[in-house]
C-alpha cells in the first residue's frame, strides 16, 4: 500500500514532531510512505481570503504530486477538508478537471480516520497515562466527521480522557478568522483554555496545528507553562523534542504575555 503523506504547511514550518509522529504510525502499520519534497500548500489561505485562481493552482499541484498513491493521509482535518470538500464542490465543480479532484478526494484521508477506519490499527506505539482532553477542529469534525477516531486511538494508547465543556466549540483561530478579527478570536480561545482548565486534564489535544498554536499562545500568554498542546500524532507515537517524545512548554518573558 502505498501512502503518500501531506505534511501540511504548519506542520512543516513549525513543529515537525507531528509529521515525524505521522510518518511513525503510517510505517509501523505496515505503509509504505512517500512524502513528495516539492508539496507546499493546500491552497486553503488563498481559497478563504478569496484568491481562487491561487487556490486552483495549489490544488492542481497537489494531485500532481500525489497522483499516483494508493491514498493519501494529512494529520489535518483542515487541509483534508480542503481537498475532500472544497477542491470538488468548489473550485472545480464545473469544470472538466472536476473527475481528477474526485478522485484523490476519494482517497484522501485525515489520520485518524484513516488509521481506524482503513487500517484498523488494534495497538499504537506508545502508552501515554497523563489525563488529555481533546478539542474537536471545526473542519475535521464538521466536514469530515471526525470525532470517535482519535478518542478511539488515545484511548488505546491509555490516556484516560477529561472531556471539556463545549469540545466541539471553535478555539477561534479559523485560519484568516483570527487575523481578521483578533479580538473576538482572542475571546474564542480564552473560553476554550477556561474549559479546558477545568477539565483537570494536563494535556490539550487535538489533530490540527492550527488550532493547537493558537490554544497554546494563549495558555502561554496566560502564564500557564505547565499545560501541554500536543497533536494526537505525537501522543500516539512520540515527537521529536525528546527522548520520551513530549513536547515541553517553553519559557516565556513574564513582558510577553499579553
Amino acid at each position: 500500500m502505498k501512502v503518500g503523506l501531506f505534511v501540511t504547511c504548519l506542520v512543516d514550518l513549525v513543529r515537525p514532531s507531528v509529521g515525524f509522529a505521522t510518518l511513525k504510525l503510517l510505517e509501523e502499520a505496515g505503509c509504505e510512505v512517500v512524502v513528495p519534497e516539492t508539496q507546499t500548500c493546500c491552497g486553503q489561505p488563498g481559497y478563504n481570503s478569496g484568491a481562487r485562481e491561487v487556490a486552483m493552482d495549489l490544488a492542481r499541484k497537489v494531485l500532481a504530486e500525489f497522483r499516483d498513491c494508493d491514498y493519501v493521509v494529512a494529520p489535518s482535518g483542515s487541509c483534508s477538508g480542503q481537498v475532500k470538500a472544497h477542491y470538488v464542490e468548489d473550485l472545480f465543480h464545473d469544470s472538466p478537471e472536476r473527475p481528477e479532484f474526485e478522485k484523490l478526494a476519494a482517497k484522501w484521508y485525515e489520520l485518524s480516520d484513516f488509521l481506524v477506519n482503513v487500517l484498523k490499527v488494534e495497538s499504537v506505539p506508545r502508552k501515554f497515562a497523563s489525563p488529555v482532553t481533546y478539542h474537536d477542529s471545526c473542519s475535521g469534525l464538521r466536514e469530515l466527521g471526525v470525532k470517535m477516531q482519535p478518542r478511539y486511538l488515545l484511548q488505546m494508547a491509555g490516556a484516560p480522557i477529561h472531556e471539556m465543556a463545549e469540545c466541539e466549540k471553535c478555539c477561534g483561530f479559523g485560519g484568516t478568522f483570527s487575523v481578521k478579527l483578533g479580538d473576538i478570536a482572542t475571546r474564542m480561545a480564552a473560553n476554550k483554555v477556561a474549559n479546558a482548565r477545568a477539565s483537570g486534564a494536563k494535556a490539550i489535544v487535538g489533530g490540527d496545528l492550527g488550532c493547537l498554536l493558537n490554544i497554546e499562545g494563549r495558555l502561554r500568554r496566560e502564564g500557564d507553562l505547565e499545560t501541554q498542546v500536543l497533536h494526537f500524532a505525537e501522543v500516539l507515537a512520540g515527537g521529536s523534542d525528546d527522548d520520551q517524545g513530549e513536547r515541553r512548554p517553553p519559557q516565556i518573558n513574564a513582558d510577553k504575555r499579553r
